[in-house]
Parts: structure tokens; C-alpha cells; sequence
């Protein structure tokens, strides 16, 4: 997922350094580091839209486990709307499903397209009848940006 978030960030260009910026209940920037981008990695992840995916859901968890009480535990299971599964370290017995992450990733976008996607994502976890807490992780790579929603 480090290596995808490097691709993006690469394509658009960033360097090393570059900032994050976090908008939701939490205000925050990071610094963004990554591996190196060889012609290997390039190649692994040439379809740009899907290292969009894969990069932002790696934001996100990390977004998540810095920002909140929650880390991922689990991949969600097709059908289940949403991305991740989410539980907390001190769980004991391990991996119980505390709250839901649903994730989404831009290339290049503006304002508008970060709200129709959280909007989007919004609406998907209205298909679940499910009662726990999730969190929509909406990340734009050009600027860079992160959203996070609650719900």
C-alpha cells in the first residue's frame, strides 16, 4: 500500500516532505514518506486507478491508527460495503470487530469531487444494516488531501 500511495504521490509530482493535510473532527498534517519507486514498483502498480485505491486505503489505516483508539484488524469481505474491519489493540480475545472503515482514493481532484465521493461512500454504508461506527477515509493525492467522515 506504500509503495501505491509512492506511485500517486510521484505521478503527480511530490517529493519527500510533502504535507497531508487532514480535514475532519481532527485538524492534522503529516509529513509523507515513502519506499522508493523503482521501475518495478511502476510496473506492479501501472494502473493508476488502482494504486489510487490501494494507496489511499494505506493512508487511511494509518490515518486511522494515529487519530483514533481503532486499528484495522481484518479486510472486509466482498458485499460487506465496506473496506476494513476495525478493533482495538487491547481487544481481548483478538480481532473483535469494533467499527467499520470504508476508504476512497482520488488521483487528481478538487473540493467537489472529495464531497461527492464521501457522499458516495456515505450512501454505500447505508446498504449495511450493520449498528457499528464507521469511518469514510476519502484520500486526494495532488494536493494531498485526506477527508474523514464519521458515521
Amino acid at each position: 500500500m506504500a509503495e501505491a500511495a509512492g506511485v500517486c504521490l510521484e505521478e503527480i509530482p511530490h517529493s519527500r516532505g510533502t504535507q497531508l493535510t487532514v480535514r475532519a473532527s481532527f485538524q492534522n498534517s503529516y509529513g509523507l514518506d515513502w519506499p522508493e519507486v523503482t521501475e518495478q514498483v511502476r510496473r506492479t502498480f501501472a494502473d493508476l486507478r488502482e494504486a489510487t485505491e490501494f494507496g489511499a486505503e494505506g493512508v487511511a489505516i494509518l490515518l486511522i491508527k494515529e487519530e483514533t483508539d481503532y486499528t484495522t484488524i481484518e479486510r472486509a469481505a466482498i458485499g460487506t460495503h465496506i473496506d476494513r474491519w476495525l478493533g482495538y489493540e487491547s481487544d481481548t480475545p483478538y480481532f473483535q470487530r469494533r467499527a467499520r472503515l470504508e476508504t476512497s482514493g482520488i488521483l487528481r481532484g478538487n473540493d467537489a469531487d472529495i464531497r461527492g465521493r464521501m457522499g458516495e461512500k456515505r450512501d454505500r454504508l447505508s446498504l449495511s444494516d450493520n449498528p457499528l461506527p464507521a469511518f469514510v477515509v476519502v484520500v486526494e493525492f495532488s494536493h494531498p488531501l485526506a477527508e474523514v467522515g464519521e458515521k
